[in-house]
């Protein structure tokens, strides 16, 4: 049942919810706050993350559990011993697509943030842009120094995920 009630939060994109969020977000002062943007970020991300790690730990064996349990493991420590080794592909998933999804955002903080202290990289690369002309120079290096701690991330993320997916649990 609630794994279908956070199925259903997948129905609403972002855009559904930007006024009454906006609206919420004003009533609790989180405006011109990171707060502001980082909760309803997470919050939009946790369908997915659930989707994806939901299926992955529905594939791994009851076996697996017994055996922790037979070799003295209590229940926190099959989850951090066992469990979460075995995760890392799945959350290796999770947070590339929380990362990627957050630096692509521009809806978000453009509602949040009005002091342009605060404006994250799409925002700031929107203000180049003007009615009638648009400054290239200034969006492409923009961009490119945007592109550096992306593909630092990934360059991270994709050597766990690779050695993630070499380690296996079980033998045979």
């Amino acid at each position: 049942m609630l794994f279908t009630l956070f199925t259903l939060g997948l129905m609403f994109p972002f855009a559904v919810a930007a006024l009454p969020l906006f609206l919420l977000l004003r009533s609790l002062g989180l405006l011109d706050n990171p707060l502001g943007v980082i909760l309803p970020q997470a919050a939009f991300g946790l369908p997915m993350t659930i989707i994806i790690l939901r299926g992955f730990f529905r594939q791994i064996p009851g076996e697996l559990e017994e055996a922790a349990t037979l070799d003295g493991c209590s229940a926190f420590g099959f989850f951090w011993r066992v469990l979460l080794p075995m995760a890392r592909p799945a959350l290796g998933t999770v947070s590339v697509l929380a990362v990627v999804t957050s630096w692509n955002n521009f809806l978000l903080p453009l509602l949040v943030f009005t002091d342009g202290t605060w404006w994250t990289l799409p925002v700031g690369v929107q203000q180049f842009q003007g009615q009638y002309s648009a400054e290239y120079a200034r969006v492409f290096a923009y961009l490119v120094l945007a592109m550096v701690p992306a593909l630092a991330f990934y360059s991270a993320a994709e050597r766990q995920l690779v050695g993630g997916l070499t380690a296996g649990a079980t033998k045979g």
